[in-house]
């Protein structure tokens, strides 16, 4: 799996893709032995095997699926049965080749897309992120493992108190030593950077027994079952013995699942104990994601009987108060409907302030200078919008707001903006500016819809395009029977109740 062998001129020819997040995670692992013994993307023989059996289709046991899809016009390029005309190089989104496939079997799925089966083998030399010295293989891993029980934590949240008791109590019991696993292919459950997650994990290390600390290529998908058993087979190929339970692991390859019981804190000598040791008088129970999310989220400090103040102190820098963070606000609604109106209300009022840098992204500008040879397709419009979100979060990223105005008519585009703004560690509120269409009509200060209902003009949202109205948008306006300065103050008091903006002084 390491290092290719293909001749030049096959992977010169070779068409590239960049799979999606949760793909190259199983490439990552796949490439570094941690799905031994699988050694590439399933095909359809150990699928059909897998659904069946459970099972590969040589009678391996094996928990899920490992799949890979790539484009129709890719695959339309793939000659399976001639060794030099059947690889396609697997791309990071940077567009570097990390790996090279072999398509041994490929067949048609939805979407103009095919699923891909076939043996990877590593590209370049596979280095690239930060903390790259925690980044060992699991072959490397073991054998800096003492021997004897180990006792894996899989660490994708902050460790605090409550949980520094719980792996101290089961190391002390097992005899076991301690290796935490830290997935780093993406944020976290509550959204925290890999790099951010790191620094708070070996912020805790003095409060742990003796571990060994390992980055590990792990990414949720979204199917609790999958990602369970799928990180049970991960840590036991890293050595581990025991497991410690989270909300998201089950047993799996071999492992011994411990759960733990609930703890809380003794007020009497500020110690942690099972919960039902405590008197419920002198008992005080950990605190929830969204407690501490919150506390941080208004700026407040963390308590010192809870969280250890070193990993206080990189949560507050890596999740500072949401009025120092950075934010896209994004609204969308039917061409006259206020949206661009209200934008750059929005956007002045902000200004006069001076506490926040702030980027307005409207539309039409953005159509000539950032997406400029684009058309109305639903292809071109989809790609105008993720530019436009791309360049929000950026601007989100680096702790400024990012104000943005298109129209943005599909679901899934609209998405797609909100996880790059939360991947950049940015806030983001979608704001549906709602004014019924027979009212943007009659406006129609630009003539857009008199063109289209007479022939001269196609795909205009919501005459002969579709407009998927929002399910999740944080702020409704309809523009029929209030004033722009009435929906400006609007959203402006949503950002300030919600702690995004500060309240402007009388």
């Amino acid at each position: 799996m390491n290092g290719s062998v293909l001749p030049e001129d096959v992977l010169r020819d070779a068409p590239s893709y960049t799979p999606h997040p949760h793909e190259l995670a199983d490439l990552d692992l796949l490439l570094a032995g941690a799905y031994a013994p699988l050694t590439g993307f399933l095909g359809r023989a150990d699928l059909d095997a897998l659904r069946r059996r459970g099972r590969l289709a040589d009678g391996t046991p094996w928990p899920v699926a490992v799949t890979l899809q790539i484009p129709h016009e890719i695959a339309s390029r793939l000659v399976l049965d001639d060794p030099l005309r059947r690889t396609v190089i697997l791309t990071d989104p940077e567009g570097a080749p990390v790996a090279a496939l072999e398509v041994t079997d490929a067949w048609p799925v939805a979407d103009r897309r095919y699923g891909v089966g076939g043996t990877v083998r590593r590209m370049g030399d596979g280095g690239h992120g930060p903390f790259q010295r925690l980044r060992r293989t699991p072959e490397e891993v073991r054998a800096l493992l003492p021997p004897g029980r180990v006792l894996g934590v899989i660490a994708d949240r902050p460790l605090h108190r409550p949980q520094l008791a719980q792996i101290a109590h089961a190391a002390r019991t097992l005899g076991a030593h301690l290796l935490i696993m830290i997935p780093v292919s993406g944020p976290g459950p509550d959204g925290l950077p890999p790099e951010a997650l790191v620094r708070a994990v070996f912020a805790a290390r003095d409060r742990m027994p003796p571990a060994t600390i390992v980055a590990v290529p792990l990414l949720t998908r979204g199917d609790e079952m999958r990602d369970a058993l799928l990180r049970a087979r991960v840590a036991g190929s890293y050595g581990v013995t025991h497991l410690l339970a989270t909300g998201e692991t089950l047993s799996g390859g071999n492992l011994r699942v411990l759960v733990p019981r609930e703890l809380a804190y003794d007020n009497r000598d500020g110690q942690w104990r099972w919960r039902d040791d405590i008197p419920p008088r002198n008992r005080r129970l950990a605190m929830t994601p969204r407690e501490v999310d919150d506390l941080l989220d208004r700026g407040f400090p963390l308590p010192e009987w809870h969280t250890p103040p070193a990993v206080a102190k990189e949560l507050v820098r890596a999740r500072p108060p949401r009025r120092h963070r950075g934010l896209v606000v994004f609204f969308t609604g039917f061409s006259g409907s206020g949206k661009s109106t209200i934008a750059r209300g929005l956007a002045d009022s902000l200004r006069e302030s001076g506490e926040r840098t702030i980027t307005l992204l409207d539309g039409d500008v953005v159509r000539r200078e950032l997406s400029a040879g684009l058309g109305f397709s639903k292809a071109d419009r989809d790609a105008n919008v993720r530019r436009i979100g791309w360049v929000a979060a950026e601007v989100g990223r680096h702790r400024g707001m990012a104000v943005a105005c298109p129209i943005a008519p599909y679901e899934n585009a609209r998405a797609a903006v909100r996880a790059m703004a939360v991947a950049a560690g940015a806030g983001f509120v979608l704001v549906h500016v709602n004014t019924p269409l027979e009212v943007c009509e009659q406006r129609d200060r630009k003539g857009l819809y008199a063109r289209a209902r007479a022939g001269q003009l196609r795909g205009l949202t919501g005459v002969d395009d579709p407009y998927e109205e929002p399910a999740d948008a944080e702020l409704t306006i309809d523009t029929t029977t209030i004033t722009v300065p009435e929906a400006i103050e609007m959203v402006a008091a949503y950002l300030i109740d919600s702690g995004w903006v500060e309240p402007k002084m009388q």
